[in-house]
């Protein structure tokens, strides 16, 4: 049986693991991510975001109370630096821009993305092709943080994540989204992780291209500023 994840760092205040496809975050149907994680190191931990059952990569847990609401804060006030590496089969109305607008809940789990603004989910994505391969890579750093957002945002551009039947998205052996990246402060130390993909068939094609080393530092990309309103929170 695959290991649900893989230990990436570890701190007096953190661990950051890098989680498999198909491990769900909640102890829903058997123990989840915190669960395996807190028995396999053998300490408490302490979620302080998450990521969707399909989705693979980075993501953090606390080893105290107060790093918890430390880090959680860091969340909330949009103070960490996420990026994420996606591919779609299909090809997107631009090859680079934002996406912007609320978001609203919509049939069988899904969200779709509205016209309006007034608290929206906010995204930037870059992308690239390739003459030998059949998909195009997606580099997206969320400005917010809504559920599903990466996938109803790429949606919403022509191209939906591949494998992600619940947004349309063409059929692959695995939902191709990532957590590639993070960039956060904490002490007073500045702490950055990349992480690239390790499941998955295009993943493996993408990465045998060397494709990704322009994306090695994704914060050293020139991506625009943007200021949320206030009232939105993670």
């Amino acid at each position: 049986m695959p290991s649900a994840f893989s230990l990436v760092a570890e701190t007096p205040g953190f661990v950051l693991l890098n989680k498999a496809a198909g491990v769900s975050f909640h102890s829903d149907d058997g123990p989840g991510l915190v669960v395996l994680a807190e028995q396999q190191l053998g300490y408490k931990l302490y979620p302080v975001h998450r990521l969707d059952k399909v989705t693979s990569g980075l993501i953090l847990l606390a080893r105290s109370s107060d790093v918890a609401a430390q880090l959680t804060q860091l969340f909330s006030s949009h103070q960490v630096e996420k990026y994420y590496l996606a591919v779609s089969l299909a090809k997107p109305a631009k090859k680079q821009g934002w996406v912007k607008g609320d978001m609203t809940p919509a049939r069988r789990g899904s969200w779709k993305l509205l016209s309006s603004q007034q608290n929206p989910a906010v995204s930037y994505f870059i992308s690239r092709g390739f003459e030998n391969l059949p998909f195009r890579a997606f580099l997206v750093k969320p400005y917010s943080g809504k559920t599903h957002q990466i996938r109803v945002a790429l949606k919403s551009a022509g191209a939906a994540i591949a494998g992600d039947a619940l947004y349309q998205g063409g059929a692959a052996d695995r939902v191709y989204l990532h957590a590639y990246a993070l960039r956060f402060c904490l002490h007073n130390t500045e702490y950055h992780y990349v992480q690239p993909p390790t499941e998955g068939v295009l993943y493996q094609q993408l990465l045998q291209s060397d494709a990704l080393q322009d994306w090695m530092q994704p914060w050293q990309l020139n991506w625009p500023q943007y200021s949320l309103p206030k009232q939105v929170s993670e």
